[in-house]
């Protein structure tokens, strides 16, 4: 292996336009913006990189701005090895999953081992599953929307909610699990959007119509809010998943408070890959059920999540079919979706290529 000081890192900037703007608490998302990150290392023989991605988003992660002036400080400091480089964008989290995805993709590479077995250490996997998302739309087009995602093969369905009545939003949810049967998984996420008493309706709701979880039903600041969710016996057999919330407290909290039966990981939010490994193998343990999701974000990113799922045990079906919402990206995507599931690339590193040409 060559000297860690022997490291060049690069940035660019990218814009993405989305397939369909999104509606967000924080206004519209037109694009995703962001830097592509590349970590040659100049000491080697053959030349080899690593790549990152670091895509900020409003509410989630440091400004476009922040993000930018962090990696200009990893340029400088990586001189003095990738600690340095890694150091100097601690505090801010897109950044920091950036340098750190480059890193562990240049390592994983120089090792010859898919990334995912280098950050977990476990056997060949070859499949992940995941959940389609269907946007918080009428109920027509919700329902379309599902039945489209189950004939594709997804056994698992996210129905955004909460920009509605909890009234129109348990109707949306009814004719969901009419129109694809008793055997898809459906999951609702209402993104913080309803009071105690609407998520206690909702809760009731979801026991009947056999939804697994509901995520985020609450703000993020109500933690013994979720915890007296998760008590209430209206809702037996339906899980509560953190999301905002995960941020906002942290594992401690979430633990002492009993506030949730899942956690739902962010890479780019929680500062990178390795970090979120970390925090999957933490709350496994505390028999919180590990989720991972992206946020909307491009191919290199993308992949890097889709690896980080197949390096934690028995994952849940997770986020990650979001390709699609993009109408761009930078380079071909490695990862096919087939049958519900994620094919997980086996080159060594994260399998991405091609996309700094």
């Amino acid at each position: 292996m060559s000297d860690d000081r022997e490291l060049d890192l690069e940035y660019r900037p990218f814009s993405l336009d989305l397939a369909d703007p999104l509606e967000t608490a924080d206004g519209t998302i037109d694009s995703r913006n962001g830097f592509l990150v590349r970590i040659t290392d100049r000491g080697a023989d053959d030349s080899p990189v690593g790549y990152g991605e670091a895509t900020p988003l409003p509410g989630w992660t440091e400004s476009h701005a922040d993000c930018e002036a962090a990696l200009a400080r990893a340029v400088e400091e990586i001189e003095a090895g990738s600690a340095a480089a890694i150091e100097a964008v601690d505090e801010q989290v897109a950044a920091r999953h950036a340098v750190g995805l480059a890193l562990t993709d240049l390592t994983a590479r120089r090792e010859s081992t898919p990334l995912y077995r280098y950050i977990g250490q476990g056997p060949m996997v070859g499949r992940v599953p995941v959940n389609a998302t269907i946007g918080d739309g009428p109920t027509v087009e919700t329902v379309r929307e599902a039945t489209d995602a189950v004939d594709r093969g997804f056994n698992c369905c996210k129905l955004k909610a909460g920009r509605r009545s909890v009234e129109e939003d348990i109707e949306r949810v009814r004719r969901v699990r009419e129109a694809v049967g008793p055997d898809v998984e459906l999951r609702v996420d209402a993104n913080e959007g309803w009071t105690y008493e609407e998520a206690a309706t909702a809760l009731e709701a979801a026991a009947e119509f056999d939804v697994s979880l509901l995520e985020q039903p609450l703000p993020a600041g109500a933690l013994e809010g979720h915890a007296d969710l998760r008590a209430d016996d209206r809702g037996e057999g339906v899980d509560i998943a953190l999301d905002e919330g995960l941020l906002e407290h942290g594992v401690d909290a979430i633990c002492d408070a009993e506030a949730a039966d899942a956690l739902v990981l962010k890479p780019m939010a929680l500062g990178g890959v390795d970090v979120a490994r970390t925090v999957a193998a933490w709350v496994s343990e505390l028999d919180i059920d590990p989720i991972v999701t992206t946020t909307i974000d491009a191919v290199v990113a993308r992949t890097g999540a889709v690896h980080l799922a197949a390096s934690v045990p028995d994952v849940s079906a997770c986020g990650l079919a979001t390709a699609d919402l993009l109408a761009d990206d930078l380079g071909k995507d490695p990862v096919l979706l087939e049958k519900g599931s994620a094919v997980v690339p086996q080159t060594k590193g994260l399998g991405v290529e091609g996309v700094w040409e």
